[in-house]
């Protein structure tokens, strides 16, 4: 029998076991979504060796689908607000399908970057659109939930690395761009219809973390300094694994260490797979895991812990990164702390700002992500011109290190004193609305 239970006064009218099944085809859609990001890095070298383009502007195509993919996420953020999360989940699958045919009929960099560009609309489309339909229908365990959410995305691709790896070795990368292309999209269009968004008397909110009760409006949050101390760390904690998602194949092959054969007794596999594979297994459990224990110890702290494992796990990499072991090890631990940005700052929108309007809100914090992304081309420029990774990585080191400081110095009282204003907005709000003749809430 299901469990019911009262909100604010109001009978919760479905199980409480609907909330989770909304989180499940939540998480189905993302899996679906992932390899268009997660799997590039295998096509780019099968890429190079047939047209002999230059790995920059191969890796151009990647800068443009993060652009388009977070840069419109405002206007889709929109969209969703005003259609639901059914529809918007449905138009982004027909989008990333019909970005993998493009793939795998392009010729010329133009036509790679075209897919890319369809690419970046369709998932973002579905990546907003799951991220906050889990925002509003678990506030009370935030970070749990968006945490399970990108972690679809952040993982979603393992299962399918050895497969699509293998497929582009027995079939070519043309072939392999179409079948994952109508696998995923047909998947993600199926569950999209599934999805919906909660009634207000179905959520409440936690009594145990640090949590504005007033919803902003895109506008006014954009007013506040947290907003923007919260942008800048994002950019800072992105950049990183941002460069390591898509350069990663080809920092194993500067190193030396792609073609290694790794025994591990039971099986014998080529490094570079076999990292891919663990690093979006750790990127997929990071999600969830630091999403609840910020839920427990609060987003701020996690943050710390989190931004300094991944700058002392990017050092490392850049100075032992040419043993192949250490490679495994190391860009495992730098996924495990890079892949709880997209749940700790998403949580903390929710927290800070409400739900009403986090579409769009969360929307423009997730531009981040396209600026993080003008630095993957740069990475490559930079290699080029100092002959080594070294200098890459201790430069997005140093940037992490430095959200770390800014999460426990300034974010923290930040936070706190937001949080005070919005409780006195709400009650002279609330006060105003009391009176005959007052000023409406909001104003």
């Amino acid at each position: 029998m299901s469990k019911l239970s009262t909100v604010n006064g109001g009978n919760l009218a479905t199980s409480s076991n609907t909330r989770w099944i909304q989180l499940a085809v939540g998480v189905i859609c993302m899996i679906a979504t992932a390899n268009i990001q997660y799997a590039w890095t295998l096509f780019v070298p099968e890429i190079q060796t047939t047209y002999g383009w230059s790995r920059a502007k191969i890796q151009l195509a990647f800068t443009i689908f993060v652009l388009v993919q977070t840069w419109l996420a405002p206007i889709e953020g929109y969209f969703i607000d005003k259609f639901g999360p059914r529809l918007m989940v449905a138009f982004g699958a027909l989008f990333i399908g019909a970005a993998w045919v493009i793939n795998s009929q392009a010729t010329t960099l133009t036509g790679f970057y075209v897919g890319a560009a369809v690419g970046g609309i369709g998932v973002g489309s579905i990546y907003a659109t799951c991220i906050n339909n889990a925002l509003k229908w678990f506030p009370d365990r935030r970070g749990l939930a968006v945490g399970l959410t990108a972690g679809g995305y952040g993982a979603g691709s393992a299962a399918t690395i050895l497969p699509i790896a293998a497929m582009i070795e027995s079939s070519g990368f043309q072939h392999t761009f179409l079948f994952f292309g109508l696998l995923q999209g047909s998947l993600a269009f199926v569950a999209a219809w599934f999805l919906r968004s909660p009634n207000a008397a179905e959520v409440k909110g936690s009594a145990k973390l640090v949590q504005a009760r007033r919803d902003y409006t895109l506008k006014e949050a954009l007013n506040t300094r947290l907003f923007w101390l919260m942008f800048i760390m994002f950019i800072l904690v992105v950049t990183g694994g941002m460069m390591a998602v898509a350069q990663l194949g080809v920092i194993a092959k500067d190193l030396g260490v792609k073609e290694f054969k790794v025994d591990l007794y039971f099986f014998v596999m080529a490094a570079l797979p076999l990292a891919l594979m663990l690093d979006r297994i750790m990127n997929g459990i990071s999600r969830p895991l630091f999403g609840w224990i910020s839920d427990n110890i609060g987003r701020e702290k996690t943050m710390v812990i989190a931004f300094t494992l991944e700058g002392l796990g990017i050092i490392a990499l850049g100075y032992f990164g040419s043993n192949p072991y250490a490679f495994l090890i190391l860009s495992g631990v730098v996924f495990l702390a890079w892949g709880e940005v997209y749940s700790l700052f998403s949580a903390l929108a929710g927290d800070a700002f409400g739900t009403k309007h986090i579409g769009k809100i969360y929307g423009v914090l997730y531009t981040a992500k396209g600026i993080g992304a003008l630095f993957v081309p740069v990475g490559n420029l930079m290699m080029e011109a100092t002959g080594t990774w070294s200098t890459v990585l201790y430069t997005v080191a140093a940037m992490d290190l430095t959200a770390a400081f800014l999460a426990i110095m300034v974010l923290r009282p930040t936070l706190a004193k937001h949080v005070e204003v919005s409780k006195n907005l709400l009650a002279k709000e609330n006060a105003a609305a009391a009176v005959p003749g007052g000023l409406p809430a909001g104003a």
